[in-house]
């Protein structure tokens, strides 16, 4: 195998220092012009290449912010790395995108590497809030903002969205179509934005003074789309058989949307359907599925300033923050209901 180029190899081929050829790299204004091209045409020809890790290491920080999120597969987290990689880009840093796929074990890991790493910063879709430990990380000193679940102000800045007023939104208004036998699907309930999004459900159960029986629940084991086929297929076995279906992301509801086209039940004239988050696909389904919408690219964005902020611009009087971004109900094909026609 053969052997890294290293300063000490450039040096020795211009027949300079090794502070010399660090001059040339880093600031070439203190070297002359012939010494320069000399340094540069041996870089040139032994084809070294400067290991950032290591300068960064000696500068004492790095350029790398870290965002780890519970699915890549769900093109909401997709659109919140592309706002985080935006601002990373305009202040010179990257991203290290991970991904803990909703487990424990491998959050626990990726939380371990970026510690040894010493990133800049860690942005976290944390799997439960209360049972992630991010004490390695707080004991090198590396800043987490939590994205996509609030946090309470000591324990670091974070980026949400009102997931119980997402619930409310929702369930009112398939309430207000006038479905009163309501299936919320999703999970696991562990997951604090699950949580929040039933929560909301369930007032606006309460609001309309409607029984706690006419929200049911059908928790799944992750929110992706073979979980909502899944839930679809249990749903339908329920001994009454619901009018509408809250699902707590629009993959799931995507899921449940294929179960219900296989066996013929009609999307919204038997079943009225809602989803979360607002993704793409849910608007260019067969039936457009209404959906929550929350500002994934903006929270993203907004994650990024936020631990820029107290890593770079102001680390000695940064105050954390919680920022929470309010959703918006988009109703589409999948809730409204066509009149009968006359003679039917």
């Amino acid at each position: 195998m053969a052997r890294t180029v290293g300063i000490k190899d450039v040096a020795r081929q211009a027949g300079v220092s090794v502070g010399t050829v660090s001059n040339v790299i880093n600031r070439p204004d203190l070297v002359s012009a012939d010494t320069r091209i000399r340094v540069e045409s041996a870089i040139a020809a032994l084809g070294y290449v400067r290991s950032e890790t290591a300068r960064q290491l000696r500068a004492g920080r790095s350029r790398v912010m870290a965002l780890l999120v519970l699915d890549m597969g769900n093109p909401f987290f997709v659109e919140v790395a592309r706002g985080a990689e935006k601002v990373a880009r305009e202040n010179g840093l990257m991203v290290m995108l991970s991904n803990s796929g909703q487990d424990r074990a491998e959050e626990r890991e990726y939380l371990a590497q970026f510690a040894q790493q010493q990133v800049l910063g860690v942005l976290l879709s944390p799997i439960d809030g209360n049972r992630t430990d991010l004490s390695a990380l707080r004991r090198g000193g590396i800043p987490v903002v939590l994205v996509d679940r609030g946090a309470e102000r000591e324990e670091g800045c974070s980026v949400s969205v009102d997931d119980v007023l997402g619930g409310t939104l929702a369930t009112r208004h398939l309430i207000e179509t006038g479905n009163r036998r309501m299936v919320f699907v999703g999970g696991p309930l562990m997951l604090q934005q699950v949580q929040n999004r039933l929560a909301g459900a369930r007032q606006a159960v309460a609001e309309a003074g409607l029984p706690p029986e006419a929200l049911a629940v059908v928790e799944t084991e992750r929110l992706d789309i073979a979980a909502g086929r899944d839930a679809g297929q249990r749903l339908l076995g329920l001994g009454h058989r619901p009018t509408a279906v809250f699902c707590a992301n629009d993959l799931l509801a995507l899921g449940v949307l294929q179960s219900l086209f296989a066996v013929g039940v009609r999307v919204p004239e038997d079943i009225a359907l809602v989803g979360y988050d607002d993704i793409e696909f849910a608007g260019a389904a067969a039936i457009p599925i209404t959906s929550v919408r929350q500002p994934a690219y903006q929270i993203g964005r907004t994650s990024a300033e936020l631990l820029i902020a107290e890593t770079v611009e102001e680390p000695d009087t940064h105050e954390h923050q919680r920022i929470v971004f309010q959703p918006e109900l988009v109703v589409r094909a999948s809730t409204m209901r066509r009149p009968t026609p006359p003679g039917h």
